[in-house]
């Protein structure tokens, strides 16, 4: 079973930058599609982006790109999410999650493993 726990969440100012980490522990992630998704306050959790496990293919949510940036580091079991020009509606808690069959990278339903979250606040 894997565990997947995030940091790096916290509050930022508008414009600012941010870097979330995902650990995967208890197997490896290596072949795994991983996804980041978010849930803004009274929202349902919606697709950020998403990578193969090869790190040849990334997605993004269009409210994202441009700005936010996904990658992972196989031989560290870790996903990384760069953030940059940070928005106040990029508030939200930040969740990773490993999409086992490498299923469509967007659809949430596709996702096995997810992690606890960390909160990302942009003040404006």
């Amino acid at each position: 079973q894997v565990q997947l726990v995030e940091s790096g969440g916290g509050l930022v100012q508008a414009g600012g930058s941010l870097r979330l980490s995902c650990a995967a522990s208890g197997g490896t992630i290596s072949s795994y599609t991983m996804g980041w998704f978010r849930q803004p306050p009274g929202k349902e959790r919606e697709f950020v982006a998403a990578i193969r496990w090869s790190g040849g293919s990334t997605y993004y949510a269009d409210s994202v790109k441009g700005r936010f940036t996904i990658s992972r580091d196989n031989a560290k079991n870790t996903v990384y999410l760069q953030m940059n020009s940070l928005k106040p509606e990029d508030t939200a808690v930040y969740y990773c999650a490993a999409n086992v069959m490498n299923g469509p990278p967007r659809n949430r339903e596709e996702y096995d493993y997810w992690g606890q979250g960390t909160q990302v606040t942009v003040s404006s």
